[in-house]
């Protein structure tokens, strides 16, 4: 049976994850790639970083992107939530207030989650080169969806 999520669900799907599918256009043609992210319910957004390159310069062009996370039990089981909204990139003092949070964020969801503890950003994310500066952005949420398929067995 299949369900639209609760509001409380898809806050809670977006709180205890920290990998999901961001998705953006570029010259007319879509893309998706895992990416890592941290959801801050206070702002209503999406914390994200990312290295300057193809998703970073698509995004700048078309600010409209979309990021869906799952919790996939098997194929009967499953929870999805899809995020739209829009792209907008910080620099400095701001970019590293919300690179900090994003950092104690997802090393708190890890340690809850995976009883394990991540000590640097490069322990959860993909590596930004020694001589990188991170670009940090936000997806402003506009718009959430939520789906659940569960199976009833008895």
């Amino acid at each position: 049976m299949f369900k639209n999520l609760e509001e409380k669900e898809i806050e809670y799907i977006l709180e205890n994850n920290y990998i999901g599918q961001l998705g953006y256009i570029f010259n007319n043609t879509p893309f998706v790639i895992p990416i890592t992210y941290f959801f801050d319910k206070e702002k209503n957004a999406i914390i994200c970083y990312s290295g300057d390159g193809h998703k970073m310069n698509a995004m700048r062009k078309n600010p409209t992107v979309s990021m869906l996370v799952s919790d996939v039990e098997n194929v009967t089981n499953w929870k999805s939530v899809l995020v739209h909204g829009k792209f907008e990139q910080h620099f400095g003092s701001d970019a590293k207030a919300y690179l900090h949070k994003f950092s104690l964020g997802i090393k708190d969801i890890i340690l809850e989650k995976e009883h394990s503890k991540a000590n640097f950003i490069s322990d959860f994310s993909s590596k930004i080169y020694k001589d990188d500066i991170p670009a940090v952005f936000l997806i402003n949420i506009e718009a959430i969806t939520g789906k659940k398929r569960l199976d009833f067995k008895a």
